[in-house]
């Protein structure tokens, strides 16, 4: 294996467990951040070069230039997995001059993004039969008069472009309950120079929410794909999985599959959907087109995502697969599932009864691991550091 695998970002637990899924298989990880403070996944005993390049945002060019620079003092091109969606938008932004030196599973510039456009994905999933939840967009005639009779209160002001909306607020999205708040969350985005759009909420708990993990082929085929249901989130009820379970559900197959295979989509992508607790329909919310939080869940349950992308880049396609039965496990990312059950226990979603029984099942941790724990205390001696901090 003379292909090196780069990683960028792992100064969180999805780079971390990329390192691990293509490290145990014996393949050389390059973990690149812009610094080293906090990268605890580049602690893993997996993880074979170390590398500080500039910052991927306040200098595009001279990161770009960093990784060209690298490629080309290797004796084979390298496999290139971004772990963060900042780092997928610089990549599909020099997508063209990236692939004169790396491997990378898509070929077409533009694509990672108009997936990632919340607006762009609506008219794709509506185009092709895909049931997405209603909106209404700020420029639309009779604007809040369609909100009240087509949304109706609560619903959400959701950005077009996620990663620099949860840069600016720290959230995914704002929660409107009446036409002020309206006016206020809009006038917030406008104030960052950020697009929103408005959309009804899907009736149904955080356990409504489920996801389709599909890998593709380069001939835009699916091959892998499991299929997961969340238990918790945080923040919570419009958040990022802390406790999801795999479950199998073949609806989301037959409808995610179609979808990202007319896309002409190629490698990982994961498609969140949401059950609509009144009429049992699946509405997309959303698709993530870097290696999933859900990363090591995938992997202990037999589907290993970085490996399935390596191995194919590197012209060693790996057998199709597809998980049609519940194993029970779940994915725990420990830390964020105790701010989450705070959460959910004081609005009285859920009672501590309820979380107890939930706890007994077979975890796939975000961070710990017996056989490779010093990242855990790296990640231990951060958050231990910002709670000081604080006080």
């Amino acid at each position: 294996m003379n292909n090196k695998a780069v990683i960028l970002g792992c100064n969180y637990y999805i780079g971390l467990s990329t390192i691990r899924c293509l490290g145990v298989n014996g393949i050389h990880t390059v973990a690149v951040d812009y610094t080293d403070n906090h990268n605890y996944g580049a602690q893993s005993k997996y993880c074979s070069e170390r590398l500080i390049a500039p910052h991927y945002k306040n200098d595009k060019k001279a990161f770009i230039q960093f990784l060209k620079d690298y490629a080309k003092g290797q004796s084979a091109p390298p496999v290139l997995i971004p772990c963060h969606d900042n780092y997928v938008e610089v990549v599909d932004e020099f997508l063209e001059e990236l692939r004169e030196f790396y491997l990378i599973p898509q070929d077409v510039p533009g694509i990672y993004t108009n997936l990632m456009n919340k607006e762009i994905l609506h008219r794709l999933a509506s185009e092709n039969g895909v049931a997405v939840p209603e909106t209404v967009r700020v420029d639309e005639d009779q604007f809040f008069e369609k909100v009240e009779s087509i949304l109706k209160y609560p619903c959400v002001v959701k950005p077009t472009d996620s990663p620099s909306f949860v840069a600016k607020f720290r959230k995914k999205l704002f929660i409107v309950d009446n036409k002020s708040q309206l006016v206020e969350a809009l006038e917030k985005s406008k104030q960052a120079g950020l697009e929103v759009i408005v959309q009804r909420i899907i009736p149904g708990f955080d356990d409504h929410m489920y996801t389709y993990d599909a890998y593709l082929n380069q001939d835009s085929k699916v091959t892998n794909w499991v299929t997961c249901q969340k238990y918790r989130q945080f923040p919570i009820n419009f958040g990022a999985s802390v406790y999801t379970g795999q479950k199998y559900v073949q609806e989301l197959h037959d409808i995610g599959a179609p979808f990202l295979e007319k896309m002409k989509w190629k490698g990982f992508a994961e498609i969140e959907f949401k059950k609509d607790a009144d009429t049992g329909q699946f509405y997309l919310i959303e698709v993530n087109v870097r290696i999933t939080n859900l990363n090591n869940l995938l992997y202990k349950v037999g589907m290993n995502i970085p490996y399935l992308t390596y191995m194919e880049l590197t012209g060693s396609p790996q057998p199709p697969s597809a998980l049609k039965k519940d194993t029970n496990r779940v994915f725990w990312y420990f830390y964020e599932d105790l701010l989450a059950i705070r959460g959910y226990v004081r609005t009285k979603q859920l009672t501590v009864g309820q979380v107890f029984k939930s706890l007994f099942k077979p975890k796939a941790p975000a961070i710990w691991s017996w056989s490779d724990p010093k990242p855990a205390f790296g990640f231990l001696r951060m958050i231990t550091g910002k709670i000081l901090r604080r006080t």
